[in-house]
């Protein structure tokens, strides 16, 4: 009766530790390993065993528009590994697993090497009588799939320098997602640009089938407040993504972009990606059940979509 009241609090309890086959991850491919759960004192009847994706969401306070931002730990999937577990005394019970890993899964390592300032994690729950014990905590290396890899080595090849990565709460307008955040890859412009465009922000947004890429650039041209950002929202297949000339792409863009800032017309070029890719520009579509904006690509073609002003938050 004695051990059974510890466990109750925690002590003489059965201590789990989860160990995964590799650190490695990549969106739309599962996690594998196994729970390994140590038996304590005496014997322990667990309602659920519970694996969840977690990372840090940056999530905007203060009211609208303002510019304060608090990170909170976020868990955006959730998967029940075992219900209804007995784990005698002091005996091992080890319960393998698969967990899916969400396409918006952000981004964590890049060749291999980490980001900083940004984690994803496999954490573990035991659910004893109802109550939660979040007991382990493991990190895992997220690898971009291989169709953003193409834009990101068209990044690297143009000079770019990556400046950090944050995910940040809200959904982007005329992107469909499936998670409440997107992740923002921040990079510093080639010295061709320097002093008409500050930075340039990359996002992607990915499921099964599709690609989006969303490239903001800052265009400010002296005060904080003058300039503005354009932004290019680009929808591919993933096979579409591999074959394109991203490089021509991005250096197209932000040329155009580096124009508009020095009182060129934004309508005098359009960005194209590849022969046969067309500009959508705002307001010149038309509002579907697919496309409720009217501006983004309806078609299996890839578009580029061109709209001003800030994301959307949440």
């Amino acid at each position: 009766m004695f051990s059974r009241m510890l466990s109750a609090f925690g002590i003489g309890g059965p201590s789990v530790d989860t160990v995964l086959d590799s650190p490695h991850a990549a969106p739309g491919q599962p996690i594998t390993g196994q729970v390994r759960i140590q038996g304590g004192s005496s014997d322990a009847e667990i309602g659920q065993v519970v694996l969840s994706l977690v990372t840090q969401v940056e999530v905007e306070r203060g009211g609208f528009g303002g510019d304060d931002e608090h990170g909170d730990v976020a868990e955006f999937f959730r998967m029940v590994v075992q219900q209804g577990l007995r784990v005698p005394a002091g005996q091992l019970v080890s319960i393998p697993f698969q967990l899916p890993v969400p396409w918006e899964t952000p981004i964590t390592a890049v060749g291999g090497a980490a980001l900083p300032g940004l984690s994803v994690g496999v954490r573990t729950e035991l659910i004893v009588a109802g109550a939660p014990d979040k007991g382990d905590l493991d990190a895992v290396l997220v690898a971009p799939l291989s169709s953003r890899n193409k834009v990101l080595d068209a990044f690297g090849q143009l000079g770019f320098s990556f400046r950090s990565t944050d995910v940040e709460a809200g959904r982007l307008p005329g992107v469909p997602h499936e998670l409440g955040f997107y992740q923002k890859l921040e990079f510093f412009p080639p010295a061709q640009f320097a002093g008409r465009v500050n930075q340039v922000e990359l996002t992607f947004v990915a499921n099964a089938n599709e690609l989006h890429v969303v490239l903001e650039a800052d265009r400010r041209r002296g005060g904080f407040s003058s300039g503005g950002d354009t932004t290019d929202h680009l929808r591919l297949s993933h096979q579409e993504a591999q074959v394109t000339d991203w490089t021509a792409a991005i250096s197209g863009g932000l040329a155009q972009v580096a124009e508009r800032g020095h009182g060129r017309d934004p309508q005098s070029r359009p960005l194209r990606v590849t022969p046969g890719y067309r500009v959508r520009r705002p307001g010149r579509g038309r509002a579907t059940a697919d496309d409720p904006c009217g501006r983004c690509c309806v078609t299996p073609r890839p578009w580029s979509t061109r709209v001003r002003g800030r994301r959307q938050r949440t």
